[in-house]
């Protein structure tokens, strides 16, 4: 029985040994993937950005040109500057709510980030305390063994003298 109770101690320890190499590991990917998450929206909004900068530009130089055009033409000069003011601000004020909504997101995700942590440190201490309670279940369960030796080893004692009384009565 103590070669069981050693074979299941060392089985448990080899799979405790286990358990945390996977849970590191596991965090380990876990980081790595936020980071490369992270990095790949970042890109994202990068881009997204860089288009809208592209085309904001490209449109205000193709009202620029139009501009040039009208002031050669000397008709409608001050109506089409205006309308070119409106889109520049209306598109400006666009990507300016596209940058807080960005901006609103990245928190959201951040936020998000923030609640798996947390999860993954409640499971951590969940599983620490796991261990902990299998830990003084081994220890109690190898007192009780022991403890029914020594019984088993005194009730032979007292069958054996109950035998040598029997004998000499």
């Amino acid at each position: 029985m103590e070669a069981d109770v050693s074979e299941m101690r060392n089985e448990l320890q080899s799979r405790d040994g286990l358990w945390r190499r996977i849970q590191l590991e596991c965090q380990k990917l876990y980081t790595e993937l936020l980071k490369i998450k992270e990095y790949k929206d970042m890109q994202e909004i990068q881009k997204k950005h860089q288009s809208a900068h592209v085309q904001l530009t490209e449109q205000l130089e193709n009202k620029n040109t139009e501009l040039l055009l009208f002031e050669e033409s000397g008709e409608h000069q001050e109506e089409e500057l205006n309308k070119i003011r409106n889109h520049v601000y209306r598109k400006e004020q666009s990507q300016c709510s596209e940058q807080q909504r960005m901006k609103t997101e990245i928190s959201d995700l951040t936020e998000e980030l923030h609640q798996k942590e947390i999860t993954i440190a409640t499971i951590m201490e969940k599983a620490s305390l796991l261990e902990r309670q299998l830990k003084m279940e081994l220890e109690t369960k190898h007192k009780l063994l022991t403890k029914q030796q020594l019984l088993e080893f005194h009730y032979q004692v007292i069958k054996s003298e109950n035998t040598h009384l029997k004998e000499m009565m």
